[in-house]
């Protein structure tokens, strides 16, 4: 069973956008990119191969999730943005990742409070987990469950987590001082291994 983090290189994501990239150069292929309504930027890359999108531009209500009561969201920098919608499609296989974080001057416990009976709606499995890491996910796991990372946990951080390793919705929220930073994320796999 692997892990990844999110907001991390992934090496296997990392070498099929390399992939993806070789054989637009040698097949021919259409790149746009652009920018949303509100400024965020927007690249799409066709390719006979497989298709990437990826938007800045990024709705809490895309996760899925409500936004805490009075948090704020994070904007990061050009370089590090805090929020993206990732669409990836080659040979069938597909994967979108929606993610957007926040702030809030609320501890983590009431964060937590807030989301745990809106995760249970998700159906599937709901888990509570300890991370050191800040937003884990299963990622190439056999199981038909989800389950927490393997590794340690007595960190800070804490996930809840509800759905199918296909399709998972998560809430990732650490300490700041004394409020919280968090993150609401959606993954669905896509094809032969996904739904």
């Amino acid at each position: 069973m692997s892990r990844r983090k999110l907001f991390q290189p992934d090496r296997k994501l990392l070498a099929a956008i390399l992939a993806v990239s070789a054989l637009a150069f040698l097949a021919g292929c259409t790149v746009h990119e652009g920018r949303t309504d509100s400024g965020e930027k927007k690249v799409d890359i066709s390719t006979p191969f497989g298709n990437l999108k990826v938007n800045t531009d990024v709705d809490a209500k895309d996760t899925g999730l409500p936004v805490y009561p009075g948090a704020q969201r994070l904007s990061g920098t050009e370089k590090d943005k805090d929020a993206a919608n990732v669409n990836l499609s080659v040979a069938g296989i597909g994967l979108k990742v929606v993610a957007i974080r926040f702030r809030s001057d609320d501890p983590p416990d009431k964060v937590l409070a807030f989301y745990r009976p809106k995760m249970k709606d998700f159906g599937g499995k709901f888990l509570e987990c300890r991370q050191e890491g800040f937003v884990t996910y299963n990622h190439g796991d056999d199981s038909k469950e989800l389950t927490c990372d393997t590794g340690s946990h007595n960190g800070t951080n804490m996930e809840l987590k509800a759905g199918t390793p296909d399709r998972q919705h998560i809430v990732a929220v650490k300490p700041i001082g004394s409020g919280s930073e968090f993150a609401l994320v959606y993954v669905m796999k896509h094809g032969k291994e996904g739904m």
